[in-house]
């Protein structure tokens, strides 16, 4: 009966002796309560009733939600909801045994981590004003991770990531923001609107000051080419005119015939193409024979300056 009793005992000693831990974990291992090594994952062994298992680690990544408020320079007070993302810093032994012996327990790790998250946020945004944090985002995180790094390394852990999901005001202040944004697009949207009318104005004054500067521009051109055609006229006329002189002086004919038949002609075109408007001539001797001589002496204006 002893025997069996012994062999029992001896079979649950070397059960007692075969440690299993699991991947992604470690197990440490104390003698008296002192530390004595580090058991890795796999199949293990151990000393029954001497060495025991102080704490199984995690070396996984791990997450945690952050909800928490901050007061700015102005005091407004800013509501964060974050994720943290730690997770132990490496499988080295004293990495395992800062982790293994620095807190307590799990729970006073997790409360000094929060509390020095929420104190970094805290600090950096009491020296910004309300109207700042929405474009700061991630220089807060920047700066948790910068005033973390160092201390979370002192622990055994490292700080992943840090995520702010949500940064929000008190409703006051939101429903301020939101009539501050409605006046900016309000002003801004007035703003485009007379900027656009002034190019409409413009761009009407520019068409219409080139149309003005077109119409001048050709009724210029039409009055040069209409002075150009009288001035032909008249030459043409005085060429014709300075012609007939001289037939009819190799003729031997007075000039004031052709001139008097040249005045009947003019008189009759009158008749024959004028738009019911009354002339009015002087029919007298007086006039007859003075312009007689207008035109005698035109010829003879004209008869010099061809010699010439």
């Amino acid at each position: 009966m002893e025997l069996f009793i012994g062999l029992g005992v001896l079979l649950l000693l070397v059960i007692l002796s075969f440690v299993s831990v699991q991947q992604g974990t470690v197990a440490v291992i104390t003698v008296f309560g002192k530390y004595k090594r580090v058991l890795r994952p796999g199949l293990n062994f151990r000393i029954p009733l001497i060495e025991k298992i102080f704490r199984r680690i995690s070396y996984q990544n791990r997450s945690i939600e952050l909800k928490f408020q901050a007061i700015t320079q102005d005091q407004a007070n800013v509501n964060f909801s974050a994720m943290l993302l730690y997770s132990v810093l490496n499988q080295e032994t004293e990495t395992i045994k800062s982790v293994a012996f620095k807190f307590l327990d799990e729970r006073s790790f997790m409360q000094a981590l929060v509390r020095s998250v929420e104190g970094a946020v805290r600090a950096f945004v009491a020296t910004k004003r309300q109207s700042e944090i929405l474009l700061l985002r991630t220089e807060i995180i920047l700066h948790v991770k910068e005033q973390l790094d160092r201390q979370l390394e002192d622990w055994g852990y490292h700080l992943i990531d840090l995520q702010m999901n949500d940064i929000t005001f008190d409703e006051a202040i939101m429903r301020s923001m939101a009539q501050v944004v409605a006046s900016n697009n309000l002003k801004a949207a007035a703003e485009n609107e007379g900027q656009a009318l002034l190019i409409t104005k413009t761009k009407g004054a520019e068409a219409e000051g080139n149309a003005i500067k077109i119409s001048a521009e050709a009724e210029r051109q039409a009055a040069q080419l209409r002075g150009q055609g009288v001035a032909l006229f008249r030459e043409e006329v005085a060429k014709g005119m300075a012609h007939a002189a001289r037939e009819m002086e190799s003729a031997n004919l007075d000039a004031s015939f052709i001139l008097f038949s040249m005045w009947t002609d003019a008189i009759k075109h009158f008749a024959e193409n004028g738009k019911g408007n009354t002339i009015f001539l002087d029919g007298s001797n007086d006039a007859m024979q003075r312009t007689m001589k207008e035109l005698m002496s035109t010829v003879q204006h004209s008869s010099i300056v061809k010699g010439e």
